[in-house]
């Protein structure tokens, strides 16, 4: 059985939300600026667990983080028990595709008063707002960015993001709006997240087994490490810095992440 109160303390919620669209966006909130995104145990060989229980012991009891489907059947079993309705999509992500990517991404879909939102808590490179499944609806983030929400003639819908024009984070700021990952309102079962986690995983196309990534979101931006390059931007301002030494990188990863590695396990990641 889901423990809701190991999971509110978690993510530092003194109480349970309300089951509305506030609640839903504070709770996604503060799952991510208490769990970080990563990929660690598919760069050591460990491979990736989407069960219920494997999930809540990862990423609630030991304290780690994790990718897209092992946050979102988190948030989706807190969600539950919580009284929402929700169900999961698969999505496609397009940040720098040039033909139509596998589906590789999960989100939730969450019906309130008969109304659909679409909530995430696992996309690693952003944050999104919840955001309702209007065609054309727009969302604003803490961190300055812009997302909104179109239908598509081809993939259903279109999530899109403009970013802060102060910031100089290389992620098409002042180039308009910038397709993030779209994705149909088909019914998701677990063999087909099953599949998609398994690809993610392991394919050698995929990014997860070809770079090391952790991020965490910050109260008005992101902290990330992709390999050795740090990288942070909050508000208007950013940095970026290369790491050189694999006790930094231990001290990086547990300071900023709450992930804390041995240095064998920093030598396993082969990069140093």
């Amino acid at each position: 059985m889901f423990d809701l109160d190991s999971y509110l303390a978690r993510v530092n919620l003194p109480a349970r939300v309300t089951p509305d669209a506030e609640g839903l966006g504070r709770l996604q909130r503060e799952h991510r600026l208490a769990i970080p995104f990563e990929n660690l145990d598919v760069r050591l060989g460990r491979g990736i667990a989407i069960d219920s229980d494997s999930v809540f012991a990862k990423l609630v009891t030991a304290r780690r983080g994790g990718y897209c489907f092992e946050h979102n059947r988190l948030f989706m079993d807190a969600l539950a028990a919580l009284g929402f309705r929700v169900r999961p999509l698969l999505a496609r992500v397009w940040l720098g595709a040039d033909q139509a990517p596998p589906l590789t991404h999960t989100l939730s879909l969450v019906t309130i008063d008969g109304r659909d939102w679409i909530a995430d808590a696992g996309f690693g490179g952003s944050y999104a707002p919840v955001m309702a499944l209007a065609d054309g609806w727009q969302a604003d983030a803490p961190d300055g960015a812009v997302f909104r929400l179109d239908r598509h003639a081809d993939h259903g819908w279109m999530l899109s993001r403009k970013g802060d024009p102060g910031s100089t984070d290389g992620r098409g700021t002042g180039e308009g709006w910038q397709p993030q990952y779209s994705f149909h309102e088909t019914a998701v079962f677990d063999a087909d997240l099953a599949l998609s986690n398994h690809w993610t995983a392991t394919a050698p196309e995929s990014r997860f087994t070809r770079l090391t990534i952790a991020s965490i979101v910050l109260p008005h931006g992101l902290a990330g490490l992709t390999d050795r390059r740090y990288h942070r931007r909050a508000g208007d301002s950013s940095s970026a810095a290369e790491i050189t030494d694999p006790r930094v990188y231990r001290m990086r990863m547990s300071l900023m992440f709450g992930i804390d590695l041995t240095p064998d396990e920093v030598e396993r990641l082969g990069l140093f």
